[in-house]
């Protein structure tokens, strides 16, 4: 029986979704393409597993997907033939009191009336600002989307890269009658000034972080718009774990011809007279690219440990040598199979708190949450508090009968600010510590119901995903490493100075999250530069 072939028109390097798309497109163009993966496999972040007792299933990192109504690769390749299901919650995202006091809660945009009223138990001003500002946004959600899915607009030699420049910016800002001065203030400053109510405050500044926009990050308006005004209740969650994602893009990829090469880890990327030609793994392997060779891999590791920082320019050597890591990306994710659902204080006075999708624990007042917030950033555990999801509530299948799982996020700094030791005793001791908190929001879940736990730390993403230091999107969220700056300049458009490398990566625009962005766009730039079909202009979509 004779083994893969050794030679393709295209090496793609990890299989994480952005992998997985890029492979599927090229494949799509014609290309042969083999996809090296590690793990034995696919979907990177996009990964479900029964940690603590079988029959329970935890995501153990991706949780909600928000891009489901726009991800190219999800219309283009028919995801929902090849087995993708998903539930849309109604209610969307909350916060609970543990002094009983109504719970604050966001639903989905077309349910803004709901949204309008649990707002305005504590606002009516606010209720109508945030409503206002959601609609607006939602109206032009293509437009974001397209800047997502497009190559961020190149820099021009020598310029000063500015952040502001992007076209959209102006009129966008205009179209949501927010003060253009915004543009240029921070998440928290802009919260701030919209909204009164400590408890919205509280819950947007959660919302922020939770797609690592720091919210004190200067010059933050457009992550603000992004994060808390669109990002914000359009979540879905997948039936049968968000592994089930990651199976319908291996599948799409499969029906296109694309190679699998799993328990194959790349050493080193092969390069003959300055070209990337090939790739090496770990066990001695070589596979030969006829033309490109694209890495999902994060920006260091591809260019000073797979390239070899003597084969890169002065520049390029110094810029992978600072790009950044952390801490806005950086989770552990908390893991518990229960006996019944939580049902919290607050629920007395609003139900649906105990139907959200995802419920903020742990906080009574903003300044808590600031806390918390740059605790973490700051290289420090912070005291428990945590999103939660009960996501056995929305799709009983996972979990036994009766039964429940929830799954919850900490902001965690990153791994290298702790030694094994110290890892292994936060996995230890943090989830009792974060027990005694819920317990006092939701009195039902304390030690008798619950049946087991488990914490899945930053050092564990490091090492099982190849998040870097625990960061999700493998590269700062920062101003001078977005848009046309991701992950530096000379880089921003997925190509390298290394002709015939590219990069397809969360280190690259538009970053982290399972939008399968960095892959769509490394397919136009590879698509470009080779002839390839335009395959983004068969639906007619604006990206």
């Amino acid at each position: 029986m004779s083994g893969p072939p050794s030679t393709y028109d295209a090496l793609v390097v990890g299989g994480g979704h952005n992998g997985l798309c890029l492979a599927a497109y090229l494949a799509r163009a014609g290309w042969s393409v083999a996809l090296l993966e590690r793990r034995h496999e696919e979907g990177g972040g996009l990964n479900t597993e029964e940690p603590s007792i079988p029959g329970f299933y935890h995501n153990l990192h991706a949780q909600f997907m928000e891009f489901l109504d726009y991800m190219p690769f999800y219309e283009d390749f028919h995801l929902e033939r090849m087995g993708s299901r998903w539930v849309y919650p109604e209610a969307q995202c909350g916060i609970t009191f543990a002094d009983g006091r109504p719970p604050l809660i966001i639903h989905r945009p077309d349910l803004l009336e709901r949204t309008h009223r649990s707002i305005a138990r504590y606002s009516s001003s606010d209720a109508d600002t945030f409503c206002e500002l959601k609609r607006k946004t939602m109206e032009i959600d293509q437009a974001l989307a397209a800047s997502l899915y497009s190559p961020p607009p190149p820099i021009e030699q020598g310029a000063l890269p500015n952040p502001l420049d992007n076209p959209l910016i102006a009129p966008m800002f205009a179209h949501l009658g927010l003060d253009p001065a915004y543009t240029l203030k921070s998440p928290k400053v802009i919260i701030d000034e919209l909204f009164e109510t400590p408890e919205l405050r509280m819950l947007l500044y959660r919302e922020c972080v939770e797609w690592g926009t720091p919210v004190d990050m200067e010059a933050g308006g457009t992550a603000f718009v992004m994060s808390v005004l669109w990002l914000s209740a359009i979540w879905k969650l997948m039936i049968g774990g968000t592994h089930t994602l990651a199976h319908a893009m291996t599948q799409a990829c499969l029906r296109e011809g694309v190679t699998f090469l799993e328990s194959a880890e790349v050493s080193k990327i092969v390069l003959s007279d300055g070209r990337a030609t090939g790739a090496e793994t770990t066990d001695g392997r070589t596979f030969s690219a006829r033309h490109v060779v694209a890495s999902s891999v994060d920006v260091g590791q591809t260019l000073l440990d797979m390239v070899g920082g003597e084969n890169l320019s002065q520049l390029w050597r110094r810029r992978a040598e600072h790009f950044r890591y952390g801490p806005s990306h950086v989770l552990a994710t908390t893991a518990w199979c229960l006996t019944e659902a939580p049902h919290y204080r607050s629920a007395d006075l609003d139900e649906e708190i105990d139907r959200c999708f995802y419920t903020v624990v742990g906080f009574e007042e903003p300044d808590q949450m600031l806390d918390y917030i740059r605790a973490a950033y700051g290289g420090h555990i912070p005291q428990p508090g945590a999103g939660m999801w009960v996501n056995s509530l929305f799709d009983p299948s996972q979990a036994p009968a009766g039964r429940h799982v929830a799954t919850g996020w900490f902001f965690f700094p990153t791994a290298d600010r702790l030694d094994e030791q110290g890892w292994d005793e936060i996995r230890r001791t943090y989830n009792d510590r974060f027990l005694e908190v819920w317990s006092r929001y939701a009195p039902n879940i304390n030690p008798s119901t619950v049946l087991a736990s488990r914490l899945y730390t930053p050092d564990q993403m490091d090492s099982k995903n190849r998040m870097r230091f625990g960061d999700f999107s493998n590269g700062a969220f920062a101003i001078d490493q977005l848009n046309s700056s991701r992950p530096f300049p000379e880089a921003a458009q997925y190509r390298t100075e290394i002709e015939g490398l590219y990069l397809c990566g969360a280190s690259s625009h538009p970053g982290g999250g399972i939008h399968a962005g960095c892959g769509y766009n490394a397919y136009k730039a590879i698509a470009s530069d080779h002839g390839l079909a335009q395959l983004w202009e068969a639906n007619g979509r604006i990206y």
